[in-house]
């Protein structure tokens, strides 16, 4: 090879080396902030949740959720990298409905619990197994109407900071931080068969003042979601769905640096579900994000869910 070759050649080597490494710096503070550390960016429904139960029932759930992440985004760019990100995630919940004065309301709480981890490229941030953080929830439906399946309700969700979590790692199941949500959901027939449903909420979130490995400050301002699914019963115990979501909002500040990153994501979802028994419901979802302006984009995610009425 003649020196002008080999000179052309470290160059391309140099660059690549580069752009890597630009990358990896770039996964390390927007991807880290923006979803390493938190199982799901926003809080995320199945439809139907909104539906009123009559009061001394007990719901018992367990969710599977696997997602593969390939491509990680800045201002809507993909980073040069194959930057990969799997997780396979349970949770347990369980739900009472009862009465408050003339209102039904569901006292509830879920436990996050499962594996995290980085791939290809991204491979040396590692990975984190153990339980997220501990979320307490209660739902006040305002409209209760089963015979004309109308349904409107306002859930506050309140995230302990519980989980995995440990500032010199990149990846962890938990946050260190406390969070609020404030979320409404609305449900009504559209035909006999056939059922809308619309959701909405917004996300607030304490400081971590134990973030990253020289324990600094990391702020994040509100972030919006919202959701809405149409499903159809082919009888009363099988229906298909499919839903579209979108996230806006929610920026970090680091060591007070502001890291405009912004998710601006779009997905959607198809899935159906079945009572087995009358008492028995099977749930499987899949999905995938259509635009992500920062952050992991997902290719793949399927949800289970196993719902037992008590």
């Amino acid at each position: 090879m003649t020196k002008s070759g080999k000179a052309r050649l470290a160059c391309s080597s140099s660059t690549h080396k580069t752009a890597l490494s630009r990358a990896l710096t770039l996964a390390t503070s927007l991807g880290l902030a923006a979803g390493f550390t938190s199982v799901a960016h926003a809080l995320d429904v199945d439809a139907g949740d909104y539906t009123a139960l009559p009061e001394g029932t007990n719901l018992g759930l367990l969710y599977y959720q696997h997602a593969e992440r390939n491509a990680l985004y800045a201002n809507g760019h993909k980073a040069p990298i194959d930057a990969g990100l799997d997780s396979d995630v349970g949770i347990l919940r369980g739900v009472h409905f009862m009465n408050l004065g003339d209102y039904i309301i569901d006292p509830q709480f879920l436990l996050p619990f499962g594996n995290v981890r980085a791939k290809d490229d991204l491979k040396g941030l590692g990975s984190d197994s153990g339980t997220g953080d501990l979320i307490l929830a209660s739902t006040l439906w305002l409209v209760n109407d089963p015979a004309k399946r109308r349904y409107f309700g306002i859930t506050p969700f309140l995230f302990a900071p519980t989980g995995s979590y440990d500032n010199d790692q990149a990846i962890n199941l938990g946050e260190n931080r406390w969070k609020f949500t404030l979320q409404a959901g609305y449900i009504t027939g559209l035909t006999d068969k056939l059922t809308l449903d619309l959701v909405g909420d917004v996300t607030f979130f304490g400081d971590n003042d134990d973030y990253g490995p020289d324990s600094v400050t990391r702020k994040q301002s509100e972030l919006y979601q919202g959701q809405a699914f149409l499903r159809y019963n082919f009888t009363q115990s099988f229906d298909i769905r499919a839903g579209i979501s979108r996230t806006w909002g929610g920026e970090n500040e680091v060591d007070g640096i502001d890291l405009n990153d912004e998710p601006d994501t779009s997905k959607y979802n198809i899935g159906a579900s079945y009572f087995i028994t009358p008492t028995t419901q099977v749930l499987a979802t899949y999905g995938q994000d259509l635009s992500v302006e920062n952050g992991f984009e997902e290719d793949n995610r399927i949800n289970l869910r196993l719902l037992q009425v008590f």
